[in-house]
């Protein structure tokens, strides 16, 4: 019993992972994240080290979660662990690359770290008090972690491990969500009334801001649109007032968002009509990519898919 107890404490104690361990077994999975959203490999190793205890965390061990998500309306498995509360609802994957992967989308498709995608892929040090700015982190020090890890352990080189393509590297959620002025040529249906306010197109959809005191009935007649029409352009079931500002569709939206626009990370107070909107997506397509029942209303922190899933 002894000799068997003393050939097995070995293999447990492998089960640990060191920190470069853990770097060697996942760089390739974020070099293959930044390729694909143009997140420096260098920062979510780093995030990863940290959340993860360099992988040796009970989430991590037990739902491959890697980066702490916790629910947020996940449809998926679960898993319950106390963090800042109690039996919290965390998001339990398959394998730590649907985590990674998870984790690209939370940062990406999120408004509140847009701006980070303008600094450089190299920058990781913007990257990481960007990160802590925006709110990623309570601790006060969040940021001189992550930036002690690249630096301790080298892992900018993985920022720059294939120059090549860092020019390749997606366009940033901001250069995906483009807005253009239409300026239509004589003969087309919509130049007349571009004579007389300013049109706009996103998804290729072209669209005006409603002044003061506009109506959508008002709108159709100037635009030689059935009143039915402008409202299913607008997802709306009947005439209303608009208040100044709002996007009002001239055409029929798309069925899915524009490239690289791919989801959008649910925040307080958005709905599924706002989003239909903002990204010029059929409201239909978006409760049937999501799975969610007409009328209801995604949760604050739902990573909603705005093109049909691959």
């Amino acid at each position: 019993m002894i000799t068997l107890l003393l050939v097995c404490l070995p293999a447990f104690g492998q089960q640990r992972l060191s920190r470069s361990e853990y770097i060697s077994r996942y760089a390739d999975i974020a070099v293959s994240e930044m390729k694909a959203t143009g997140i420096p490999a260098s920062i979510t190793l780093a995030q990863a080290c940290l959340e993860s205890g360099n992988g040796n965390s009970t989430l991590a061990r037990e739902a491959n979660n890697h980066f702490g998500i916790k629910c947020h309306g996940w449809q998926g498995a679960s898993i319950r662990h106390t963090d800042d509360a109690p039996d919290e609802c965390f998001r339990k994957y398959d394998d730590a690359e649907a985590s990674f992967r998870d984790h690209s989308d939370f940062l990406r498709y999120r408004d509140r770290y847009a701006a980070l995608f303008n600094l450089e892929p190299t920058d990781y040090k913007g990257w990481a008090y960007g990160l802590q700015k925006a709110g990623y982190a309570t601790a006060p020090t969040y940021a001189e972690s992550l930036i002690r890890i690249i630096e301790e352990n080298g892992l900018s080189r993985y920022d720059t491990l294939e120059e090549e393509w860092l020019g390749e590297l997606p366009p940033t959620p901001m250069e995906a969500e483009t807005s253009i002025i239409l300026k239509p040529h004589q003969g087309n249906k919509l130049y007349t009334a571009s004579l007389a306010r300013e049109i706009h197109s996103t998804n290729g959809v072209a669209y005006i801001f409603a002044t003061e005191g506009d109506t959508y009935r008002q709108i159709a007649r100037e635009y030689n649109l059935f009143n039915q029409e402008i409202l299913r352009f607008n997802d709306r079931k009947r005439d209303a007032p608009l208040h100044a500002g709002e996007v009002v569709y001239l055409e029929a939206k798309k069925n899915e968002s524009a490239p690289h626009l791919d989801k959008h990370v649910v925040e307080e107070g958005e709905t599924l009509r706002d989003l239909a909107q903002r990204y010029a997506v059929k409201m239909k397509k978006l409760y049937k990519y999501n799975a969610i029942t007409p009328g209801t209303e995604p949760e604050p922190g739902t990573i909603l898919n705005l093109r049909k899933p691959r």
